[in-house]
């Protein structure tokens, strides 16, 4: 049966609220993050009636601040867990080649060394066995050593004399924001019900049975229950607060652990492929930009966060600690100057209930996933990588559907989303496609990269309004797709629309506040926004910028969320709206 994408649009996600609140689902999905809005996918495509909610927007907390990698974990290795690697490696594989290779892509990294001899056994042997592992699935090559001289080819920006030979490989890389988007389209589009902006506030009980939630619309505020025969609660760092509603010993905490990036533009790292590199903590990425060519996205740290979960914030030692070790490898050293764009995300770590005091360094703990049904009707699913996120989901409805008579065995190893049926074809006839749309082939590529075979959408909108098609000036993006975010990708603010659905805040060092009110004016028509309310989501949106950038002067977190609290308090309504100025100005004096 052929699936026709189902827009998650203003009106939809209105239907989609009615339709939970007026019968009994088979199962009701707490959080769109990745995990979520695949467990949404696998339950729906066994035929249950399914209800995916999510408090504030798709993939606003963990999957929209990764590393933006599908990879198997190369740093596993160091704790021997084969298992979670290959597990990875296969995922990667299906993401790559059947599931979304219009969203995922191979990129090649090069592992510069830096130690005479022992680097070269030791690395090649860790990376061979990583290569076995996933005997070359979904990347175009297996590893292959480098000379000093095939090495500098490659990444001709290396500080001369520290780096003696390089191993080459392949890994994945994604827009993580877009692909958890496109996972709960996906889900929409073969029946689920989705909504963004639509908060859990409390379990349903029949007697000790959890029977569904009651549900907050945050967008009008009013109220709810969403019945439910099954409900899973896939939400990542909050688990244990959801959790605490029903009260009672949790079966497992969840450490959160901070992974900060920064965003540089492309000239200032001289390179052809990705790099990596050892810390004394984790591995360092050098990464090509999976959504605009312009960027590198460098990181990560892996710290414990002790802090509010909806906001981590990324200190001045967080932006050191990268620039630090990047710079051990640069002929020609980043300085904060360079860094256009910051962001904070947390990984959800599993500490079983029986470890005593605190979890510890967080780059110890395991990254397998847990799922458990601490009372009856109710599964909790936590932990895990990015990458297997499917197999994750997978487990979830598994355990979810105990019980439950005739349902189907997962098959979402077969289910493409939105945008991959047909993207081949159109990569192949782009440069007709671009004679249809009257734009260049560059953006046609430029489209396609995003969208898939959805951009035949993108095609109706411009064809409607033509104007559209002009790129925003100064970004990669064509006006077109602000518009989109709305009408089909389910933004429901001005953030959603210029952090998630695009990257345009990581992409200039005004944090896209430059263009923050001509985007609002364009989407306000399709929300039914007034004048007043088109200024407060401006003034909320510089507020938050503002906030981000106010922590990377704090040289620690503490200090990082009290520097990011004024900023959001002063431009709240009735209070100021911070002036932000330019990222590299904000942090270019050390801490």
């Amino acid at each position: 049966m052929e699936i026709y994408p189902t827009p998650l649009s203003p009106s939809a996600r209105r239907e989609s609220l009615e339709r939970m609140s007026s019968g009994e689902l088979d199962v009701l999905v707490i959080g769109a993050g990745v995990v979520g809005a695949g467990a949404a996918l696998d339950a729906v495509t066994r035929g249950l009636t399914v209800g995916l909610v999510e408090a504030r927007d798709y993939a606003s907390g963990t999957s929209s601040r990764s590393s933006k990698l599908v990879h198997g974990g190369l740093r596993y290795l160091e704790q021997l867990d084969f298992a979670l690697v290959f597990e990875a490696l296969r995922e990667r594989s299906l993401i790559l080649d059947e599931l979304a290779p219009h969203l995922a892509r191979p990129v090649e990294f090069v592992y510069p060394l830096q130690r005479r001899g022992i680097d070269r056994a030791w690395v090649g042997l860790g990376v061979g066995v990583y290569d076995v592992l996933g005997a070359g699935r979904g990347v175009p090559a297996h590893h292959r050593h480098l000379s000093k001289r095939k090495t500098l080819q490659r990444f001709p920006g290396a500080k001369r004399g520290a780096v003696h030979g390089g191993v080459s490989f392949y890994e994945g890389s994604m827009d993580d924001a877009r692909f958890a988007m496109t996972l709960a389209r996906t889900a929409a589009s073969h029946g689920a019900l989705c909504a963004g902006g639509a908060r859990v506030v409390d379990f349903l009980r029949e007697g000790e049975r959890v029977v569904g939630a009651r549900v907050l619309d945050v967008e009008t505020g009013t109220e709810f229950d969403v019945r439910a025969r099954r409900t899973i609660n896939a939400t990542g760092p909050w688990n244990e607060k959801l959790q605490s509603l029903i009260g009672g010993e949790p079966p497992f905490r969840v450490q959160a652990s901070k992974g900060v990036h920064i965003v540089v533009p492309r000239e200032k790292i001289a390179s052809t492929t990705g790099l990596i590199t050892q810390t004394e903590k984790s591995l360092l990425f050098v990464i090509p930009c999976p959504w605009s060519e312009r960027y590198w996205v460098i990181g990560t740290t892996d710290t414990a966060w002790h802090h509010d979960l909806d906001d981590p914030a990324a200190s001045g030692a967080d932006v050191d600690y990268i620039l630090d070790h990047v710079n051990e490898l640069l002929a020609h050293p980043l300085t904060r100057a360079d860094v256009v764009g910051v962001y904070s995300g947390l990984r959800p770590l599993v500490v079983p209930n029986t470890a005593a005091g605190d979890a510890g360094e967080t780059t110890t703990l395991s990254r397998e996933h847990v799922v458990v049904s601490p009372v009856e009707g109710l599964v909790s699913v936590a932990g895990g990588k990015y990458t297997t996120y499917r197999v994750m989901a997978e487990d979830a409805v598994n355990m979810a559907v105990e019980g439950l008579d005739g349902v189907e065995a997962s098959h979402t190893d077969r289910v493409p989303l939105v945008g991959a049926r047909g993207y081949g074809e159109l990569w192949s006839a782009r440069t007709r496609l671009a004679a249809e749309l009257e734009v260049d082939v560059e953006t046609v590529e430029h489209l396609l990269g995003r969208y898939g075979s959805a951009v035949i959408e993108i095609a109706e909108l411009l064809r409607a309004r033509p104007e559209l098609a002009e790129k925003v000036p100064g970004y990669g993006y064509l006006w077109v797709e602000m518009l989109y975010a709305v009408t089909h990708e389910g933004a429901l603010h001005l953030e959603d629309v210029l952090a998630r659905r695009t990257h345009a805040d990581l992409e200039s060092s005004s944090g896209a506040v430059d263009i923050a009110e001509q985007v609002a004016e364009l989407i306000a028509p399709e929300l039914g926004w007034s004048d007043e309310t088109v200024a407060r989501e401006v003034g909320a949106y510089r507020a938050r910028v503002a906030a981000d950038v106010a922590a990377t002067t704090q040289p620690d977190d503490a200090s990082a969320v009290a520097a990011q609290r004024v900023e959001r308090d002063a431009g709240s309504p009735g209070g100021r709206v911070a002036v932000v100025r330019s990222l590299g100005e904000r942090i270019s004096t050390r801490t």
